[in-house]
């Protein structure tokens, strides 16, 4: 067919107003100029109400300019609001439009990417269901919940899991391994593809899908590296109480909604699994900002976790106030992102920078390299689905694998579809 025979302009601005554009910037990006027959905007405007019939080439930037797939553009009708994942975020600040879709967007490529991990996992006979998933609930106690996790996780003392650590970094990938050895996937996910694209940890910290065949943890990799402990081991507990869902920061507001209570629980549960309360017991009650803080560095340099983490700990286990809390957490959020622009302007000095392929082996994590890629060597998959669950273009999945014991030797078997 021909595309005035299948597209509806409705589904065209419909598209483009979820992908928070106005017209002149949508017109823009898909590369529409002015004349004397009109504005870029007036053209598009007249796209969107059908006086104007858009081509292939514009229909394939349209798809990448509203985040969406090329074949979304050509159904019948705009589809009706979508049921969200649970929101268990409480944010004091409004969130940027521009985000807000960035978020959604990354969702919406998070729920396809777990929908076929879950697939292969039904074709897979010997694929059974995790029988954690769903056991806890928020009135289980805290530190019931904690030891739950822990065992889960293999964690019999503190300190030796610690030992030979150097950084908060180390930890999490311990933690990381462990929880994949649970058949969850962890990946680190902060933008739909470019930094242009980078959602805050403001807006978002971390995403868990509680499904039974083929969990998924997302952690925000624009968040700083210390706090992903924290974030990996929140959503895990998401997963044990079974909720699916966006979170945030930790915030000092009363709890009153049953998702708040959720995203307090997973808080505490975290906060206890990583830094546990014994932990805290000899620590006296702390006066004054300056004291808290000194306190939080101390204990963040012994048990490798972030220092707001610490503090989240000081205020849970009554050792400071909530205003102490929120004024150290702020502090240390202006001094993470004064080094963090510190590290970009030092990065630009530096000709070339880390191997692409090696950077999204480490956002993409061990368990769902292996997954993807056995079943691409069994012809369970193509490397077009691979790609789609990787992030990537089908001609970059054998690099990819090329370092994975037992997968990057053997010749692909089967070509991506063209």
């Amino acid at each position: 067919m021909e595309p005035e025979e299948m597209i509806n302009p409705a589904v065209l601005k419909w598209a483009r107003e979820t992908a928070g554009l106005s017209i002149e910037e949508a017109a823009s990006k898909i590369g529409l100029t002015s004349g004397p027959r009109g504005s870029a905007a007036e053209k598009l405007a007249a796209i969107e109400v059908g006086a104007r019939v858009p081509s292939e080439a514009q229909l394939l930037k349209m798809a990448v300019a509203y985040h969406r797939p090329l074949v979304a553009l050509y159904m019948a009708e705009p589809p009706r609001p979508a049921e969200r994942v649970e929101d268990f975020r409480t944010i004091g600040a409004p969130v940027a439009t521009r985000e807000a879709v960035h978020l959604d967007a990354l969702v919406r490529d998070v729920r396809m990417r777990q929908s076929i991990l879950r697939e292969m996992m039904e074709d897979d006979e010997d694929s059974e269901a995790i029988e954690f998933v769903g056991t806890l609930t928020v009135a289980t106690p805290i530190t019931q919940a904690a030891s739950r996790i822990k065992a889960a996780l293999g964690i019999e003392d503190d300190r030796s899991l610690r030992r030979g650590m150097h950084e908060p970094q180390d930890l999490f990938n311990e933690l990381r391994r462990r929880t994949e050895a649970l058949r969850i996937f962890v990946i680190l996910l902060g933008d739909l593809g470019s930094h242009h694209t980078a959602i805050s940890p403001n807006v978002f910290r971390g995403f868990a899908v509680a499904d039974n065949l083929a969990p998924m943890i997302v952690i925000n990799d624009q968040d700083a590296k210390a706090a992903w402990s924290f974030t990996l081991v929140h959503e895990l507990t998401h997963i044990f109480v079974g909720n699916s869902g966006v979170s945030g920061l930790p915030v000092t507001t009363e709890p009153r909604t049953p998702n708040a209570r959720i995203e307090r629980f997973c808080n505490d549960v975290a906060g206890e699994v990583l830094l546990p309360s014994q932990a805290l017991a000899h620590v006296p009650k702390l006066a004054s900002v300056e004291a808290t803080m000194r306190e939080a560095e101390a204990l963040c340099r012994d048990w490798h976790v972030s220092k707001a983490m610490a503090a989240y700990r000081l205020w849970r286990e009554r050792k400071t106030d909530s205003d102490t809390y929120g004024e150290v957490v702020r502090i240390f959020g202006a001094q993470w992102q004064g080094q963090r622009e510190r590290e970009k302007e030092k990065s630009r000095d530096i000709d070339g920078g880390p191997n692409y392929y090696i950077v999204r082996r480490h956002r993409l994590g061990d368990a769902l390299l292996r997954f993807v890629g056995r079943g691409l060597r069994a012809d369970a998959v193509t490397h077009t689905t691979a790609a789609k669950v990787f992030g990537v273009r089908p001609g970059a999945v054998e690099p990819l694998l090329a370092s994975i014991a037992g997968l990057g030797n053997g010749a692909p078997r089967r070509k991506a579809a063209q």
